[in-house]
């Protein structure tokens, strides 16, 4: 039986690709193509597809606020399609079938495949429905803590917030250090501080830590200090934020 599939993405282009490569499967029918989320929640409710490939950031309705409109008992096997790796958590969260991280390959195109006929050979269908439902649920409702995606040579690694002693600018993006590893997050700093718990604060313009892991601070040249972590890592504090760390400068 044919795994009717419906893509859902806001770019010409990335539903294309997506036809052409389900176009090589024999055992998949494509059902339709949506460029928005109120396109897809009308497509899954009247066409009931086994497979959506549904893009995470479009205009308006987002890839998961399709799946909150979609009632339990019609929800299809997903495939997550971003060009952001924090999105790609949410997918892990999720337990959604897969992910694609755009640019893709055709060889990650096909383990996913791999992972979508395995799935749709063990009925699995439901099971992982309703998996997306509670945990987009508990997400919404902030009972998940922070976690980051890292990414090396052929993998992805989820890296808990808990988890990091410090963080540093990298160019465009930030290396996570933990008790483990170093380990590269694609995300600029500015915005990873953006997403952090309070206990994460910046001592220098490249640099955050986590308080809960500063063990010392140590006055330096020039109005600066340096940071000792218990691991015993230093870290040059600029006296630039000083203003972040109220509870022991003052309000100046």
């Amino acid at each position: 039986m044919a795994i009717r599939t419906l893509i859902v993405d806001d770019e010409p282009l990335a539903r294309r690709r997506l036809m052409r490569l389900l176009g090589e499967s024999a055992d998949v029918e494509i059902v339709g193509q949506c460029q928005n989320g109120a396109e897809a929640i009308e497509a899954i409710g009247r066409d009931s597809p086994d497979l959506v490939f549904l893009d995470v950031q479009m205009p308006g309705a987002d890839g998961f606020d399709v799946l909150e409109a979609i009632a339990a008992d019609r929800l299809p096997m997903i495939v997550f399609v971003t060009a952001y790796d924090q999105y790609a958590i949410q997918a892990f969260e999720a337990q959604a079938i897969d992910y694609l991280l755009k640019p893709f390959s055709r060889e990650r195109f096909e383990k996913m495949m791999v992972r979508v006929r395995s799935a749709s050979v063990r009925g699995e269908s439901d099971r992982l429905a309703r998996q997306v439902l509670a945990l987009l649920k508990q997400d919404r409702n902030g009972g998940d803590s922070l976690r980051l995606v890292a990414r090396s040579v052929g993998s992805v690694s989820l890296v808990n917030v808990e988890d990091v002693d410090w963080i540093q600018a990298e160019g465009n993006y930030a290396r996570v250090h933990t008790a483990r590893a170093s380990q590269l997050v694609r995300e600029t700093l500015s915005s990873l501080s953006s997403r952090l718990p309070r206990r994460f604060r910046r001592i220098h313009r490249g640099i955050i830590v986590n308080v809960d892991r500063v063990a010392e601070l140590k006055p330096g040249p020039r109005g600066d200090y340096v940071v000792i972590l218990r691991n015993g890592t230093r870290l040059r504090f600029s006296r630039r934020f000083r203003h972040e760390w109220p509870e022991i400068f003052g309000a100046d």
